[in-house]
């Protein structure tokens, strides 16, 4: 091989050498859509409603995995790591944030203005700032709502029905916590028209829960329990200690009867996270977050818990066997 051969054989070798590792990325599968699940209290506590949204993902094509990445984080019901784990997501540059509760999804709000993030369920989204009107949500936030002071009347009814001598009333409330704020004054607005006394305990942490119910020794009648992650994660622990001190409760949906809890009114959770998934497949296929209206529910469910009313020696009315959506036994 003469010298001009050599280095034009040695140039055409340099530049398929250069040529080899685009040649390799183009054949490398595109990056998956990633989305960053801020899990407010426990994988454990919401098995079942993730295993739903997932299920609803594939459905729609989005299969872990293979055509989407999900990157799960769990809280634990810690409002501090709520910020952390949206920090985190952002770090990452997810395609989409989704969350449930409304303390997580305003954290993530405040992380970003420019992530998608979709709220499986939260309790007043328009009256905790969340969004600017369920119709038109505007910036970067939307989801799904769950009514969860409008539907305070209704529960406050049901105790009154299924409590002899309801006449006093004990709130444990998890706070700071936008929607459990709004659902406190709901609560104390409409028991003065009851002509029920009611006394309302505020929790921060896990630690505090046990201390709170021996404070209310001898106080209360029933007991109102609004929906936060906090409460979820410890649901156990919550519905045994008001069982021991003789209190029925009455939460927002099924899961958190765990432990003995008497009653649940509230939307079905599952099918909110499966409606979640939709939001997200909108979200993938170019529509806007401001453009996808919040939807609020149209059925909930009145569950009973027939054991606990057993141990509490409370007897449940027909009408209320009659109309429950699910009676536990």
């Amino acid at each position: 091989m003469d010298d001009i051969a050599r280095r034009e054989f040695i140039t055409l070798l340099g530049s398929a050498a250069a040529a080899w590792p685009l040649a390799a990325h183009a054949q490398q599968p595109a990056k998956l859509r990633t989305i960053g699940f801020l899990g407010a209290s426990t994988f454990s506590a919401t098995t079942h409603l993730v295993a739903a949204f997932v299920e609803r993902l594939g459905e729609l094509g989005w299969v872990e995995g293979r055509t989407v990445a999900i990157e799960f984080r769990w809280a634990e019901g810690k409002v501090e790591r709520f910020a952390e784990i949206a920090a985190e997501f952002v770090h990452l540059n997810v395609d989409t944030i989704v969350t449930y509760g409304t303390q997580a999804a305003l954290t993530a709000k405040g992380a970003t203005s420019v992530i998608p993030i979709v709220f499986v369920l939260a309790g007043d989204p328009l009256g905790s700032g969340l969004v600017e009107s369920l119709a038109r949500p505007g910036g970067n936030v939307t989801g799904l709502s769950l009514q969860q002071t409008d539907s305070v009347g209704k529960r406050l009814e049901l105790l009154r029905e299924i409590v002899p001598g309801f006449r006093r009333l004990a709130v444990l409330a998890n706070m700071p916590n936008a929607a459990v704020a709004l659902e406190v004054r709901e609560i104390e607005a409409l028991v003065s028209v009851l002509g029920v006394q009611v006394t309302t305990v505020e929790i921060r942490r896990g630690e505090d829960i046990a201390p709170a119910f021996a404070g209310l020794k001898d106080r209360a009648d029933a007991l109102y329990i609004p929906a936060t992650p906090l409460m979820n994660t410890h649901r156990v622990l919550i519905n045994t200690l008001a069982l021991d001190a003789r209190l029925p409760t009455v939460h927002l949906y099924r899961d958190v009867l765990e432990g003995g809890g008497l009653m649940s009114y509230g939307p079905n959770f599952p099918e909110l996270f499966r409606r979640g998934a939709d939001y997200v497949d909108k979200i993938f296929r170019g529509t806007k977050p401001s453009q996808i209206p919040v939807e609020q529910p149209t059925k909930f469910d009145l569950i009973i818990n027939l054991k606990a009313a057993k141990a509490l020696g409370i007897t449940v009315p027909p009408r209320l066997l009659a109309v429950a959506d699910e009676v536990i036994e």
